[in-house]
């Protein structure tokens, strides 16, 4: 018997938000959270769309190494989970300074709890 077929976890670039307009639509037109080490921005697409995922860190975070790690932290966090949001939404998320230091399953507890309390998940709607 075939095993049934897992989604393939890629993150291409057509799955990112690479537009300025785009990431500034999300911040101000979308909804917002603030859960432990991330802020998570979304904005719902149509339902044909593809979820996409923008990372924002600022300098304020630290030097070059560290920011790049976040973004690594965050991108990685949703290519895990991408299939398990129940609709298409760009999402935008913000690295916290609480960011530094922490390990990815750490960062993985944030980005889910943060999922749950804004009803992004399947079977939470």
């Amino acid at each position: 018997m075939p095993a049934s077929p897992t989604p393939r976890l890629r993150l291409s670039r057509s799955r990112r938000i690479k537009l300025g307009r785009d990431f500034t639509r999300t911040r101000t037109a979308g909804e917002r959270i603030v859960c432990g080490c991330l802020i998570a921005n979304w904005f719902t697409l149509d339902s044909h769309a593809l979820p996409r995922v923008g990372v924002v860190t600022s300098r304020k975070l630290g030097n070059a190494v560290i920011r790049n790690r976040a973004r690594r932290l965050l991108r990685e966090a949703f290519r895990l989970h991408q299939h398990e949001l129940a609709r298409p939404i760009d999402l935008v998320l913000v690295a916290r300074h609480s960011i530094n230091g922490k390990r990815f399953q750490q960062v993985e507890v944030d980005f889910l709890r943060a999922l749950q309390q804004a009803r992004l998940l399947k079977g939470i709607v």
